[in-house]
């Protein structure tokens, strides 16, 4: 039977509750971390949360500042490609409209595919080896794509932008996942994913700055975009190798008695990333048999595509309205903004309350109404709003999205498994989002808001809706002790290795 204790740490899903699990945690688990020498022996209370907070905020400065960077130049190399569009690209290169969309879609193809893979590599060569690799591997492409001279050009330099780029989403949450709780890691990966929109913001400006240098070289404009931020990848690639951490048991920047905390506190987490338990099979069954894998990687395809739809298009979007390349740049820099800023408050919010699910429902509706008002409208002022309310409504979820899935998997190497699934589904629908807004639709692009918003519609809300629905109604029979058959005649050991389907698991909702 599941123990009071149990029933009180997971019952509740209130910051009190977490609390007081936290605790709860600390007292069960102690033998578990006598290998662990602890710094903090004979402290108080109050001063081993001292403690707790300084390495909190050492970790945050060493590694969330230089990881949301790459991940804004990540994002910045994969989407410069529509302000490059507007400025000449497709002209130049003398191709048709389906032949640039196809250049958008071979990237999401060898990034979705190349993505599940890269977590082995970067757990087999050190974080600060492996993400360096990958980013000069990917500022060789970018700076190509400013070379080419033709359509088979560019599609070979999109096609290994995709593989390079792969390892460093999923790789940073796996990463990140190992350093901090699950309680605190919402509202870092909300930071982390907030560069991409920060990207958004900052490649229109970056864009229209480079685009004056058309004829520098015999290069028109858009090919210097392509090349500067592919040699300034190269050089933030080399500085990487100083500036990423390893993992927690061999991070340099850690003091020995700063080490045994963070490894101590993931234990009684129980996280066992700080263990290094070897990868079984069953890890992987366990999550292709789990129906929570299967909707949050619906809930995700509601985001991700809509996300990939709205940032590769927004300067076309904007340009049809009647502005200027230049212009129509500079314009799309207010609603990424708004967007970074709404994925941070968003991140935050969740983790006080816990509410994921209602999060991204609410949050969702404002890019439904959004893609509506770029749907139904055709004037400037109201088609410019939209996208307003269309970016603030698909970017929190992207983060808010992974923080709810992972929070509601048990076990590192299952959630990991999970992540990839989610991730790498979401992933692959760029190929959808890539072939909807069409040359020959101008300027209204109904078809390719009409996608965006089923999508938001149909996957990103009702996906939302009917999984906290779910998780609702499970936690509900595992309150009432409907699941504690599950338990009877198993030893510790079995229990601990149910995971999430343990009956004291209650998820987040």
């Amino acid at each position: 039977m599941v123990s009071a204790l149990e029933k009180e740490r997971y019952g509740d899903n209130s910051s009190n509750d977490e609390k007081i699990a936290d605790e709860g945690q600390e007292r069960e688990y102690a033998p578990v971390l006598e290998g662990v020498p602890d710094p903090d022996a004979g402290l108080s209370e109050e001063e081993r949360a001292a403690h707790d907070r300084k390495l909190l905020w050492k970790l945050d400065l060493k590694l969330i500042p230089w990881l949301s960077f790459l991940y804004l130049i990540s994002f910045l190399d994969r989407t410069n490609i529509g302000n490059a569009k507007i400025d000449g690209l497709q002209q130049d290169l003398g191709m048709t409209n389906g032949q640039y969309n196809a250049t958008l879609t071979i990237f999401f193809i060898s990034y979705s595919l190349f993505e599940p893979l890269t977590n082995v590599l970067l757990k087999k060569l050190r974080p600060s080896v492996f993400l360096p690799i990958i980013m000069l591997w990917w500022g060789i492409c970018m700076t190509t794509m400013g070379l080419v001279h033709n359509f088979s050009g560019l599609m070979c330099a999109r096609w290994w932008l995709g593989v390079a780029e792969a390892g460093l989403f999923p790789g940073v949450n796996y990463y990140l996942s190992c350093w901090y709780k699950r309680s605190e890691f919402g509202i870092r990966a909300a930071i982390f994913f907030s560069a991409a929109a920060l990207a958004g913001s900052f490649g229109g400006l970056l864009a229209a700055a480079i685009a004056q240098m058309d004829g520098i070289g015999g290069k028109p404009g858009w090919a210097w975009i392509f090349i500067l931020e592919g040699l300034a990848t190269i050089l933030v690639g080399i500085v990487s190798y100083w500036m990423v951490h390893d993992f927690p048991d061999e991070a340099r920047f850690l003091t020995p008695d700063d080490r045994a905390r963070v490894i101590r506190r993931l234990k009684a987490d129980k996280q066992s990333s700080a263990e290094h338990e070897s990868f079984k099979m069953t890890y992987f069954w366990n999550s292709v048999f789990d129906w929570k894998t299967w909707v949050f990687a619906v809930i995700y395809m509601g985001c991700d595509g809509s996300l990939y739809a709205f940032s590769l298009f927004l300067p076309t979007i904007i340009n049809q309205l009647g502005y200027a390349s230049t212009t129509a740049n500079l314009l799309s820099v207010p609603p990424y903004a708004a967007a970074a800023i709404a994925t941070v408050l968003i991140g935050w919010l969740a983790d006080r309350t816990r509410q994921r699910g209602l999060c991204n429902i609410v949050i969702s509706l404002s890019g439904i109404v959004g893609f509506a008002m770029l749907l139904g409208s055709g004037k400037p002022g109201v088609q410019y709003a939209g996208t307003f309310l269309g970016a603030i409504g698909i970017y929190p979820c992207i983060a808010n999205t992974i923080s709810w899935a992972s929070n509601n998997v048990e076990g590192v190497y299952k959630r990991g498994v999970t992540l990839g699934f989610v991730i790498g589904w979401g992933n692959l629908n760029g190929v959808v989002s890539s072939n909807i807004y069409r040359g020959q639709d101008k300027p209204r692009f109904l078809l390719g808001h009409g996608v965006v918003l089923a999508y938001l519609v149909l996957f990103l809300f009702g996906g939302s809706v009917m999984t906290r629905f779910l998780l609702q109604w499970e936690n509900r029979k595992r309150k009432r002790g409907d699941r504690d058959a599950w338990i009877e005649g198993k030893s510790e050991q079995e229990i601990e290795m149910l995971g999430d389907k343990r009956p004291d698991f209650i998820y987040t909702l």
